[in-house]
């Protein structure tokens, strides 16, 4: 075959998400690098959400196009969004398309109509629907119907938690669904065992004595930190609250109101904003408890790294909170409520041995979410679509 036959048959790709770096960047960059070394053309479309836009850099990406996604469906900014993606995947000739996020699957779907028609595969992954049991009418209204009218035009469904897979099997009218455990977690990045505690807490400035309860999350409402504060109002007049410390990891439009909640609360000196960390895994070293009480998720990346560096958890009922924790085997579920969150938080600070029988077995439980093993899955699963 000559060089330019070669080329020719060179298989090309292309991943939309709404944004770059809170979404294609954390998630997406090992399947780029899986198909470039699978000799395919890689591109991605997204908008540009770095606050710095020309700090965008796309590892494996060989072409990338900005797409002025708004994340709002019915935003008219949506309207210019698909004129551009549709006019880009008509002549891009792509063999497969994968996209993410509620508003890119809809108009990448939307767009590729004519492309499936000639043969393009287009894959979704739902990260998490946006209506699920418990949550309020206005989901279902907002996000089901959408999700319903673009099954069809989608060849291969894919869910990460098992009520969506049972939802997406039951409801959705997709070419075929398939259930994939995550995004995939690199495990061992979290699993190592190095003696660093307590020069970690020395870093940090807390001694041995205190019981720091971490939480590693977005601050925003549903992530739920909230929830945390005020199970440590209920035990101010304890005595174990005077070592207890609440670390939050993370950045967010909600900082400011938690920041002001803690202060109403008289727990303000208890409450530690850390923003954004690059010594994750250290400090889930350090840390005693890990605090997850979010009304909804996918399949949480966060307390999956929390569970690979056998941290015990006490996390709500929310679904894929529960695809990863059993009540009373890696950790609690507990209501999500003040008392009985205080009470979960008492119980562990109490029993260190219960700590380190939770600890042990989340890190035996998560290893099936190990990114080799969700890896091996996806290439599977592109490969057969």
């Amino acid at each position: 075959m000559d060089k330019g036959s070669a080329m020719m048959e060179r298989k090309r790709v292309l991943f939309t998400a709404t944004v770059v770096k809170q979404h294609i960047m954390t998630f997406h960059v090992p399947y780029l690098r899986m198909f470039q070394e699978m000799g395919w053309e890689t591109a991605v479309a997204a908008a540009n959400d770095y606050e710095d836009p020309s700090q965008l850099n796309i590892p494996n990406c060989d072409t990338y196009y900005e797409i002025p996604f708004e994340r709002i469906p019915w935003k008219a900014g949506n309207i210019r969004a698909y004129r551009q993606l549709k006019k880009l995947i008509d002549e891009g000739n792509y063999d497969i398309i994968h996209c993410h996020t509620p508003v890119g699957g809809l108009l990448t779907r939307l767009a590729a109509r004519s492309a499936r028609n000639r043969g393009t595969k287009v894959l979704y992954t739902a990260h998490g629907f946006h209506f699920h049991k418990g949550s309020s009418l206005v989901s279902w209204l907002a996000y089901y119907p959408v999700e319903w009218l673009m099954a069809p035009l989608t060849d291969l469904l894919l869910t990460m938690n098992r009520e969506d897979y049972a939802l997406a099997r039951k409801r959705m009218h997709a070419r075929r669904v398939e259930y994939v455990p995550g995004v995939g977690i690199d495990t061992a990045r979290f699993s190592s065992h190095r003696d660093d505690r307590q020069e970690k807490r020395q870093e940090l400035g807390f001694g041995e004595s205190d019981f720091l309860i971490l939480t590693v999350a977005e601050m925003n409402k549903n992530k739920n930190q909230s929830m945390v504060l005020k199970a440590l109002a209920r035990l101010k007049d304890t005595p174990e609250f005077v070592n207890m410390k609440y670390l939050i990891c993370g950045m967010g439009d909600y900082e400011s109101v938690l920041r002001q909640e803690a202060e109403d609360l008289g727990i303000a000196d208890h409450v530690f904003f850390m923003g954004y960390r690059k010594d994750i895994p250290a400090i889930h070293r350090c840390c005693d408890l890990f605090a997850f009480m979010s009304y909804r998720e996918g399949l949480p990346v966060a307390l999956m790294e929390a569970m690979s560096s056998g941290m015990p958890t006490v996390c709500s009922a929310a679904r894929g909170n529960t695809d990863l924790v059993e009540h009373g085997v890696e950790g609690w579920i507990v209501d999500n409520e003040p008392q009985a969150l205080a009470d979960a938080i008492l119980e562990m600070y109490r029993n260190p041995e219960l700590r380190q029988q939770f600890g042990h077995a989340a890190t035996e439980k998560v290893k099936q979410f190990d990114c080799k093993n969700v890896h091996r899955i996806m290439k599977d699963l592109y490969l057969g679509v």
